[in-house]
Order: C-alpha cells, then structure tokens, then sequence
C-alpha cells in the first residue's frame, strides 16, 4: 500500500479557488467561454438550445440529420414514470422545487432501462431521458404546488417553446421561446463549477449518472452557486422607483448588503454571458411593461462598477427575462437543472471514459497528538 503524501501548506487554496482539479474538452474559460471549441456566444447567436446539448454530449455540432434525430428522441422522452407523477403528487405543495425535482430524479433513475449500464452508449440515452423528463418533473411539481392541472406535454414543439408551454398552458410567442432558448444556452455548461465538479466526484467512484445529477442538483440549490437569479426581480423592486435608485444602492453598498447577480469567481471583468443575455432581456421586460425595472437595474449596475468594480454574471439578466416572461422565482433554478443536465452528463461521460477517483487531501489544523487517558483520569 503506497504511503499518503505528507500534509503541507504548500499549493492550498481555500474553496480550492485557481486549483487545477482535472482535465477536460468540454468547456473553457480561457479565452471568453467556450463549449467544445466555439465561442458561447456564437452558439447562441446561431444555434438552439438542442444543438448545443447534442454538442455537449456527442462533441460536434450536429447537421440538420443530426438535429432532427435527437429532437425526436427527446421529444420520445417527454413522459414522466407514473410513480414520480405520484411521487411529486404526494409531496407537500409548500415543498421547493429543487426539492421536488431532486427526488424526482432520484425515482426516475429507477425506472430507466439503462441504470445499472454504464457504457457510453447507456449513459448518453439515460442524459436523453434526463432531457426530455427534467422539464415534465419541474412543470408536474409547479402546478400541484398552485393546485392546478398539469398541461400534457407535446411532441411537435422545440425544447424551450415547450417548457412555457408546459408552465402557461399556451404556446408562446416567438421571441419568447428564442429569449428563454438563449438563456438556455448560457446556462448549459460551465467548466468545473459546484455542481459539475461534485458530479464528478460521484462519477469517479463509478456511481450512476443518475446518482451524479441528484448530487449535482444537491450543490446547485445552495444559494452561494444557483438561486441568485430567484432574488433579483425582489431587489430591485425593494429599489421603489428610479429616481430613488441611486441612492437605493449606494445606501445598500454602505450597509454592506449583498446584491445579487453580481460578481463571479471566475470572471473579474464581467461574464460574457449577461451581456449577450441582456439585449433578449431588455426587449421582454420592455414589452411586458417592465421597464422601470430596466432602468433600475442599470443605475444598480453603472454604481456597482464604478464603487465596487464588480459586473454582472448571467444571472442578473436572466432573472428579469425569467419575470418579464411570467415565470415565478420558485422555478428559475429547476430551470437552471433543465439546462445544466447537458453539461452535467458530457463531464460525466467525460468523467467514466478516463476515470481516477477524485480523493483529495485535507490541511489538518486540529489539536497536536496527545495521549488518550483512562476515563477515571479524565
């Protein structure tokens, strides 16, 4: 047996922040963000939300073969597991949704086909099935949480024209369905984030994938990775009016209050992702008579750069675009799921094909050896 590595001080960084933790072909932050190669927001200009899943999971970009192929097959996937319709039917409706859609998960893992399977092959059908069931499950629990009746699902609409479909009841317009598809897109991958990087601590030890995105989903509910976008629409009607916008959020600063949707670990000049978002959400907001609250959130973001040299990440825009749109909070990080799941297996996939369990070392800072005394000397 090969002796642990002595503890040192030397290469820790807290939060492991700047540490290279592995290999990967999925994404890059080097060079502004990129999946598999292209530019975020290349992809978002020319591509749906599908295409980049494909993508994600198959390496490439597919052809008009390709595209048509897989949205049939998602669009074969749309049909939740009667026991996860009774399962989410049975929670309380104060339950949340990344509680419900955690579980939900969890019981479909039982009813795939391929759970146990862990071939390439296996694992890229279990990450379809994930695509075509998680925005059922997130629509199931929403509407038993408003005590209404769920909205059968369709097959002939594209992915994120059927989500608002799934939530409103109608087919939304086209310029809603392309701004939510765009958001989509940002949201799909992200390098080794919480969530990715802590489904694939569970894929190194050869768990499931299905067991990998319950815990992934488990990282992204805390507030300090997903969620930031349910706060903002609050925070920025906490604001009034314009006119006291300014002096709103110098106060905020001042008191030391944390604004969401601002800031990024990674990007200290501003996330690529909010400004591409933001002209999808300006449109909507405008349109949906929102755009007070447009005008707010650009006095919030000009003071937070020029006082704390701080931008928006994706999240600021993508939780205005998410109200103007007429989605409630409780959903916006179930639909970061929705997203994500895309990213999540292509690291997974990635993960298994060339696996080394991940088994880092602690800094131990606890109390130096010391004898155990008998309990009658204690």
């Amino acid at each position: 047996m090969t002796a642990p590595a002595p503890t040192s001080t030397s290469g820790y960084s807290p939060g492991l922040e700047g540490v290279i933790a592995g290999e990967t072909a999925v994404a890059s932050l080097e060079d502004g963000l990129r999946y598999r190669g292209y530019a975020v927001g290349e992809l978002a200009e020319h591509c749906c939300y599908e295409e980049v899943a494909f993508l994600l999971l198959y390496g490439d970009l597919p052809n008009r073969g390709d595209l048509t192929d897989f949205r049939r097959r998602l669009s074969g996937y749309r049909l939740l597991p009667a026991p996860v319709i009774r399962a989410l039917h049975e929670m309380p409706r104060s339950v949340g949704g990344m509680d419900a859609l955690r579980t939900a998960v969890s019981i479909m893992a039982h009813h795939d086909p391929d759970v146990d399977k862990n071939s390439l092959e296996a694992n890229i059908r279990k990450a379809e099935r994930c695509l075509g069931q998680i925005p059922l499950a997130i629509a199931e629990h929403y509407h038993h949480s408003k005590s209404l009746p769920a909205v059968p699902s369709r097959v002939d609409l594209p992915f994120a024209a059927h989500f608002l479909y799934l939530i409103r009841g109608r087919e939304p317009e086209p310029d809603e369905a392309r701004a939510l598809d765009v958001s989509l897109i940002l949201y799909a991958e992200h390098d080794y984030n919480a969530s990715t990087f802590t489904a694939r601590v569970v894929a190194s030890t050869e768990s499931d994938l299905h067991s990998a995105v319950v815990a992934a989903i488990g990282a992204l509910k805390g507030p300090l990775h997903g969620g930031a976008n349910e706060r903002v629409v609050d925070l920025l009607k906490m604001v009034g009016s314009i006119d006291l916008a300014e002096r709103w959020i110098r106060d905020a600063l001042a008191q030391k209050m944390r604004i969401m949707g601002f800031g990024h670990r990674v990007y200290k000049a501003g996330d690529v992702r909010a400004g591409i978002l933001k002209p999808y959400t300006q449109r909507l907001a405008k349109a949906a008579g929102f755009a007070e609250l447009e005008a707010i959130a650009d006095v919030i973001e000009n003071v937070m750069a020029q006082e704390k040299n701080l931008h928006p990440n994706v999240d600021w825009p993508a939780g205005r675009l998410y109200h103007a749109l007429g989605l409630e909070p409780t959903i916006y990080t179930p639909m970061f799921v929705m997203s994500r799941v895309a990213g999540w297996a292509a690291h997974l996939i990635e993960q298994y094909r060339n696996n080394r369990l991940i088994r880092p070392r602690s800094l131990y800072i606890g109390p130096k050896a010391r004898p155990v005394l008998p309990i009658s000397q204690r």
